[in-house]
């Protein structure tokens, strides 16, 4: 071969690298196992399991495609995350997975032009987390008598990160006992969380106004890669 040359096949390869290189990869939802079915998704991504921060995308379906409506840094279990089906109670991690969100609520008003039912958090709301109970995962107002006060989250004694939320469907529709209850899209505290994801203030207000269930939004939380990887989902 004379110097300068290339066979013909290295030349078409090289370009079409070349040219991979340059084209934008599909959004994170289409490159997702399942969104869910509807046209709003929430991405929580974290770099690994041992990760406490992240980021919250939420995203709109228009035309066919995928679309970021909005983002922002986000904060998850003090304990990193874990897979949501093997997940356990107490362990401060966030669960992966896809999931709806039923219902949302707060101890400040909704912001206006929010489309969610919005429940609001007076002084007798309790979330159960006692696994004897017939309540459990459950909000209950007043404390259910069968929910011990020691086995359950009295929403308003957090009153920075209750301001505003949306409850997660981790182990709602049929919860299994010990897995996990009190899961949530809320406001910042002080650090990590307990097992939630939470997203500064401003941010909250903002997925609350643009959250429309008839669109059928959902959740997905996980990892950049390896087994709790959120294309899994």
């Amino acid at each position: 071969m004379r110097p300068g040359a290339a066979p013909a096949a290295v030349l078409v390869s090289l370009s079409l690298l070349l040219l991979g290189a340059g084209r934008p990869s599909a959004p994170l939802p289409d490159r997702m196992a399942d969104t869910g079915g509807g046209t709003q998704l929430i991405t929580a991504v974290a770099p690994d399991t041992g990760s406490t921060s992240g980021t919250v995308t939420w995203w709109d379906r228009k035309d066919g495609r995928w679309v970021a409506a909005g983002s922002a840094p986000a904060r998850f279990g003090a304990k990193g995350l874990a897979e949501g089906a093997a997940r356990r109670q107490g362990t401060d991690t966030t669960p992966t997975g896809l999931y709806g969100m039923p219902y949302a609520f707060g101890i400040d008003a909704a912001p206006r032009g929010t489309a969610y039912t919005y429940r609001p958090v007076r002084q007798n709301s309790w979330w159960c987390q006692d696994n004897d109970s017939r309540s459990y995962n459950r909000w209950t107002e007043p404390r259910a008598a069968d929910c011990r006060a020691a086995e359950a989250e009295h929403l308003i004694g957090h009153r920075a990160q209750y301001a505003h939320a949306l409850v997660v469907g981790f182990n709602y529709q049929r919860p299994v006992r010990g897995r996990g209850a009190g899961i949530f899209l809320h406001v910042n505290g002080r650090g990590a969380t307990a097992g939630c994801v939470s997203v500064p203030k401003k941010a909250m207000r903002k997925i609350l106004r643009w959250a429309d269930p008839a669109r059928g939004p959902h959740i997905a939380i996980g990892t950049k890669s390896g087994r709790t990887t959120i294309t899994r989902y």
